[in-house]
């Protein structure tokens, strides 16, 4: 899991929400490109890895109660850990509207791996980024793959 979602870093749109690789994450949801690509991005890494998940470029698609294992708001069944997907809510959407990998979590620093993002961490970015984000910056983790 890890090795595929590290392999994506450095992967650049070309335009906006389009590219060879972009485009492929897309399709693995069902959509063209031109889309908004982080939880199709999650959507690809696990499907390389034949994970079973919802499939989605929705982001909180990931999310379903039975999924999560850590939240801001103090739900913590265990800390994430590399492969689990994060979610960031953003009070203007009224949801979690940008997804990505954990790779190290800390309670102070948490390394991702994200798809459709920038320097800046931005949600409707320009590549597939490592990125660190402070911890708090987290809305909820789920598990698809850590038994």
């Amino acid at each position: 899991m890890e090795h595929t979602y590290l392999s994506q870093i450095g992967v650049k749109e070309v335009g906006v929400n389009r590219g060879l690789q972009v485009e492929e994450y897309l399709q693995t949801t069902g959509l063209d490109g031109g889309y908004a690509w982080c939880a199709a991005f999650v959507a690809w890494v696990y499907a390389q890895n034949k994970v079973s998940n919802p499939n989605s470029a929705w982001s909180p698609a990931y999310f379903s109660s039975s999924k999560i294992v850590w939240q801001s708001n103090g739900v913590q069944i265990r800390n994430p850990l590399p492969g689990d997907v994060f979610g960031i809510y953003f009070t203007s959407k009224k949801r979690i509207a940008h997804v990505g990998f954990v790779h190290r979590f800390s309670p102070t620093i948490t390394i991702t791996v994200e798809g459709n993002t920038n320097d800046d961490g931005s949600r409707e970015g320009d590549g597939v980024y490592l990125k660190r984000r402070p911890s708090r910056q987290l809305h909820s983790v789920s598990n698809f793959i850590n038994d």
